[in-house]
């Protein structure tokens, strides 16, 4: 009795390891594709490059239905096919989907109508499984049986089924009266069907006109009497079952080819029965892929075959009980088991040693419990008060018109720690500027990039959506010569933005600053009058989403390491419907560069962005700041200074004396006058972005000849407008900050972020 409980124990464990090994066997390579669909797809098994074997063992993972489908190539005559998987055994077999793949003998009144007695070849590196297969017939006169006399087997087997009426057919039985089943060879790789009829089917046309063959998975198919009758049966789909192996050779000869040999660490080789090649199995005490290494198996954890107090130890492979101290016996539950010896004069004093380091122990886990729970309690309250802050920061608002915008993709989230570690805790030394809303820091990411983290001295409510929306205009452009963002981070006191880093600071600087390390001539100038012109058109007119920038200046523009220009800062920055032809909204800008039409009406047009650059264009040309105390009052704006100056020919005595020094080229001339024109306080009558951006790219290349463009009467327009336009300009002090002038109407436009620091 008690062996026999012990071999029922025995048993179940045995099924437990099995069904563990099973599943830890499931396992693709590392590093591919584990799953397509609902099937696993188990080494040597893969879908393509290293992950599989060998080329009979690719499975393709067609994406294109819901679900995917795993699919099995097999060559055909010109090329290969190609079948569904439904399920890959590492015990040796695999079940596919065969479609259509049933014979047919059909007849009528007249007789035989159809045959596809032809045959069906399956012409697989992998052979048709004989013992998970059936070779079944229907039909109430049918002969039917599958021969073939390729790839090396010549073979005939069938069965016969007979019935008088549909009344003597029984559902689900396969005995010969409707239906019949039968057993397939062993190796068969193709067969042929063929079909016979005894009486033509003259007496069971009524309910039975067709007979049909096919080989389907043993216990797949359940016989129906309904499918005698079915004339479309034979577009049905059943499992069919292939067993597969490595290679060609049996174990003797894979063994000696070590360098090829598939069968890995702590793995056996074993010879089908019923296939060329061979297939590996993980050992006793061992589970896993074995194409890819077993691993030991923990008999302690999952089988109690140690007695009560008996101490059990795992081994590789296997595992062994024994008794602890002040115990005899083996430690096996059907062996001696363990029994207390008797007290000796030392037990009192190994007791008591006992005690102590059980003490010990004890607290010295209360007190790593106590930590362990702390730093869960801390790390939640940082999750909670992260979350707070993303949602106080406008993160809530960023996922949705990121997602609306399509752009989720394109920004990153940025967390706290990351950006912590890579401004070395915003030390100081790393501040590259400061500003009225905050400083902006240089950082270095973990792969190395080297980036401008802009940081919020404030929280100011008002400026969120600003915030979020220039994270989404950012987003959305993808231009050489407008800054990159690379992302945000709305997790902290304040909200942070990312940018790539740009090292030679401002055009501003590079204009005013008495650096002599900026080179500074007019081909560079003009370089970079191209480049933002370009990028300005590309806002406008390339863009997903035309953009207008509303605050194009020279401390906006900047220079990276080789003097091109990147556009930045679109915290006022507005993206428009196509028809739009302006936006009636809240006044902004900066002194100097604010389009005066656009001042007068609320009404900023792509042309107002047109003046503004023709504001930077004048700075290049003399070096001059947009507004200067140092000027004669009514002068006082570049603007007027300029205009005053092309109206009495006097454009050398203001361009700057890097430029002046070589006289004036044509294309100085040129640009001057393309400066003009952009400030003309008519905007109709301003070139658009575009054609700015080519007249300059023209200039650049000094391709064609430059041809000066005098427009007299636009000109005596624009002095007499400009000084009446902008005398609020001269009773200003040194200090010129950002206009911000409140309209009596807005219209529903899509705002964009904070303002440069």
């Amino acid at each position: 009795m008690a062996f026999l409980c012990m071999f029922i124990k025995l048993t179940l464990f045995a099924a437990a390891l099995t069904l563990t090994a099973t599943s830890a066997a499931s396992q693709a390579k590392p590093g591919c594709q584990s799953h397509c669909g609902g099937v696993t797809i188990p080494y040597p098994f893969g879908t393509g490059g290293s992950c599989n074997l060998s080329s009979r063992h690719f499975i393709r993972c067609d994406t294109t239905p819901n679900p995917a489908q795993a699919l099995l190539r097999y060559p055909v005559t010109m090329g290969y096919a190609e079948v569904q998987v439904l399920h890959i055994s590492l015990d040796g077999y695999v079940r596919i989907s065969s479609n259509g793949d049933i014979g047919s003998d059909c007849y009528s009144s007249s007789g035989r109508v159809s045959d596809s007695s032809i045959g069906l070849y399956w012409l697989y590196d992998f052979a048709i499984s004989h013992t998970r297969n059936k070779f079944t017939a229907i039909g109430c006169d049918t002969i039917a049986y599958i021969t073939s006399s390729r790839i090396g087997l010549n073979y005939s087997t069938g069965c016969l089924t007979f019935c008088g009426s549909v009344n003597d057919v029984i559902n689900g039985s396969c005995s010969g009266i409707g239906c019949c089943q039968t057993a397939i060879p062993r190796g068969m790789r193709g067969y042929q069907f063929n079909f016979d009829s005894r009486e033509n089917h003259s007496s069971v046309l009524n309910f039975n006109p067709c007979s049909y063959g096919f080989v389907v998975e043993d216990g797949a198919y359940n016989f129906s009497v309904s499918d005698l009758s079915d004339t479309n049966f034979n577009k049905r789909e059943f499992p069919l079952v292939f067993d597969w192996s490595i290679g060609t050779q049996n174990c003797t000869e894979a063994q000696r080819d070590t360098q090829n040999y598939a069968c890995k660490e702590n793995s056996a080789c074993i010879n089908p029965d019923n296939n060329a090649g061979y297939l590996c199995k993980c050992v006793d005490g061992f589970q896993g892929n074995p194409y890819l290494g077993c691993q030991d198996i923990n008999e302690c954890e999952t089988l109690k075959l140690c007695s009560v107090g008996g101490t059990c130890y795992n081994t590789p492979g296997s595992y062994s009980c024994s008794c602890p101290t002040g115990f005899e016996g083996d430690g096996w539950k059907n062996g001696t088991g363990c029994t207390q010896t008797k007290p000796r004069p030392e037990s009192f004093t190994i007791l008591l040693v006992t005690l102590v380091l059980g003490s010990s122990l004890g607290l010295l886990v209360l007190i790593v419990g106590v930590w362990w729970l702390y730093n869960t309690l801390q790390r939640r309250k940082n999750n909670k008060l992260k979350q707070k802050l993303f949602e106080r920061n406008g993160g809530l608002l960023f996922q949705k018109k990121m997602s609306s915008e399509g752009g989720l993709d394109k920004a990153k989230l940025f967390s706290s720690e990351q950006l912590e570690a890579a401004t070395d805790q915003y030390n100081e030394n790393r501040i590259l500027g400061r500003g009225g809303q905050g400083m902006v820091y240089k950082g270095m990411l973990p792969d190395g990039r080297i980036v401008a983290v802009k940081k919020s001295t404030t929280v100011n409510e008002s400026f969120l959506e600003q915030f979020i929306n220039e994270i989404v205009i950012l987003s959305q452009i993808d231009h050489r010569n407008v800054v990159k963002l690379l992302g945000c981070c709305l997790e902290t006191e304040v909200p942070l933005l990312v940018y790539e880093f740009i090292p030679n600071g401002t055009l501003s600087h590079f204009i005013h600053d008495q650096n002599e390390e900026y080179p500074r001539s007019w081909d560079i100038r003009l370089r970079i009058a191209a480049e933002v012109a370009s990028a300005i058109s590309y806002l406008h007119s390339s863009a997903s989403v035309p953009i207008y920038h509303r605050d194009i200046k020279s401390s906006n523009i900047l220079l990276d390491e080789k003097f091109r220009a990147k556009v930045s800062d679109f915290g006022t920055s507005r993206s428009v419907n196509i028809d739009q032809t302006h936006l009636t909204t809240q006044v902004l800008g900066t002194f100097g560069y604010l389009d005066p039409e656009y001042f007068r009406s609320s009404q900023f047009t792509e042309k107002s962005d047109v003046y503004s650059f023709g504001v930077v264009i004048v700075e290049l040309l003399t070096g001059q700041k947009a507004i200067s105390t140092s000027r004669p009052e009514e002068m006082r704006g570049l603007v007027s200074y300029f205009m005053s100056a092309m109206e009495e020919n006097r454009l050398l005595d203001i361009v700057d004396s890097e430029i002046a020094k070589y006289g004036l080229k044509d294309e100085v001339v040129a640009v001057a006058q393309l400066a003009q024109r952009c400030l003309n306080l008519d905007g109709r009558h301003r070139p658009t972005m575009k054609e700015v951006a080519i007249e300059l790219e023209r200039l650049r290349t000094r391709q064609g000849d430059v041809v000066p463009t005098n427009q007299p009467k636009q000109s005596e327009l624009f002095v007499r407008k400009a000084t009446e336009s902008w005398d609020f300009t001269s009773s200003s002090t040194e200090h010129y900050t950002n206009c911000s002038i409140t309209s009596t109407s807005e219209s529903d436009v899509r705002p964009l972020m904070l303002d440069t620091f």
